[in-house]
């Protein structure tokens, strides 16, 4: 019994050390690639696309078809009938025929046929030309893999993003709590002494009720934070795919990063790179294919078959007979709206030039943005900082006048809040700047 208590109690230790285990952004992204939903269905939709491109192959393949027929009918199909009569007895000599004296009576009869019959065929047709159709039909299910793999890209990229995004929203919510921890630290110690120096009659009621109020406004903020940070947590655990455990904890801290230099690339040259440049100029290659699959409906169609054909009817013995034939057929009324179709075709073609024009422009904006957004943001990081240590020292300044009895507590109150807000925007800065960072290396292609 005590050895089955030890292994229950092993395991229940092996959980717990489990889901306490951190758990670092990499391996946030590797889950998120894997558990994804959105990632399941982009599988998915490469896989269909590879199906797609199959099927087109085998058009180039002879088309093979049979047919079998069985009929049983009440009367016969085709009836002929003979009237019966004297026939002239044949002597041998044929002079005598017409004066024939002797006779031999004919009865009338009824022949009949196609009562019951069984019939099989089977066909094979090899495309010889088909107007060039079936080659532009697998370019185009070329193409149409193509932009399922490009899609699949974009679909990783936006999974990657949000799983960074999410990450350091959780890690900058870790360190508001801990922020808030210090203040409430704080206000704490200031309360036991304030209410102390009331007790001597050193300060009035006043400053008491003051840093009592502080206090509970830290309290409020507190259990808004770690409210905040339950569902931001649940919400990035949906998201990688992984049940929601309050025991895991983000590894990868709020460190400083690198300056946005060493991630730079010029605009013009990158977006060449991104898979939205890439699936426009698929849209322009589809469209032209569009228009000779069009033309390809206006120009002849040739092919060559096979068929073998096997009847029997009645009580006669079956017959099997092969033929080789080939055929062609050409449009002529068609060309009477084959121009306009083809004109159509052709406004189709210079639209998507124009979007790949357009779009091409608003991705360099979009890069531009995003190079800009990137270091407003480190800016911001090394503007929080300096605050940061500025109301780090404002607070020390604060903290020794009210030790000497220089300044009120409403003062030495007003520096903590100063610090905890510094802190917050420092938090916020540095957040702010690894995901403007990753998002500037997803629109440049990378």
């Amino acid at each position: 019994m005590k050895k089955y208590s030890w292994i229950v109690v092993f395991l229940l230790c092996a959980q717990a050390s489990f889901a306490q285990s951190p758990l670092t952004l990499e391996e946030s992204k590797k889950l998120a690639l894997r558990n994804n939903g959105l990632m399941k269905n982009s599988t998915l939709e490469l896989e269909a696309a590879q199906e797609v491109k199959k099927a087109a192959f085998t058009s180039y393949f002879p088309s093979i078809s049979a047919s079998g027929f069985r009929f049983e009918a009440q009367k016969y199909l085709m009836e002929t009938s003979t009237a019966g009569g004297n026939l002239p007895v044949y002597d041998g000599n044929p002079a005598n025929l017409a004066t024939a004296k002797q006779f031999a009576y004919f009865p009338s009869t009824t022949t009949g046929l196609l009562k019951s019959g069984t019939t099989g065929m089977i066909n094979v047709v090899q495309p010889i030309y088909a107007g060039g159709r079936i080659a532009n039909g697998n370019r185009l299910a070329s193409l149409g893999l193509d932009a399922s793999q490009y899609q699949a890209r974009l679909s990783r990229n936006d999974v990657l993003f949000k799983t960074e995004e999410q990450y350091w929203l959780i890690v900058s919510l870790d360190e508001k709590l801990k922020t808030i921890q210090k203040y409430e630290a704080l206000l704490d110690s200031l309360l036991r002494r304030v209410e102390d120096a009331y007790a001597s009659g050193l300060v009035m009621k006043n400053d008491v009720l003051k840093v009592r109020i502080k206090r509970s406004e830290v309290l409020v903020n507190k259990s808004k934070a770690e409210n905040g940070r339950k569902l931001a947590a649940m919400a990035f655990f949906q998201h990688i795919g992984v049940p929601y455990d309050p025991a895991i904890v983000l590894k990868d801290p709020l460190t400083p990063d690198v300056p946005p230099q060493s991630a730079y690339v010029d605009a013009a040259e990158a977006v060449k790179t991104r898979p939205e440049y890439k699936l426009l100029q698929i849209s322009v290659r589809a469209e032209e294919l569009q228009t000779r699959m069009k033309l390809g409906e206006f120009l002849p169609q040739a092919g060559l078959g096979i068929s073998g054909l096997y009847m029997k009817t009645d009580a006669g013995e079956g017959r099997t007979i092969g033929v080789v034939y080939g055929t062609i057929s050409i449009p002529i009324s068609g060309w009477w709206n084959a121009s306009h179709a083809l004109s159509e075709r052709g406004i189709r073609e210079q639209m998507a030039q124009n979007s790949l024009k357009t779009n091409s422009e608003y991705l360099l904006l979009q890069m531009e943005k995003a190079w800009q957004d990137l270091t407003d943001a480190h800016q911001q990081v090394q503007l929080s900082e300096e605050v940061k240590a500025q109301a780090e020292e404002n607070l020390k300044v604060n903290q020794d006048g009210y030790d000497n009895g220089l300044i009120v507590v409403s003062d030495l109150l007003e520096a903590q809040a100063m610090l905890q807000q510094a802190n917050d925007r420092w938090t916020d800065a540095m957040a702010g700047y690894r995901t403007k960072r990753v998002y500037y290396l997803q629109v440049t292609g990378r």
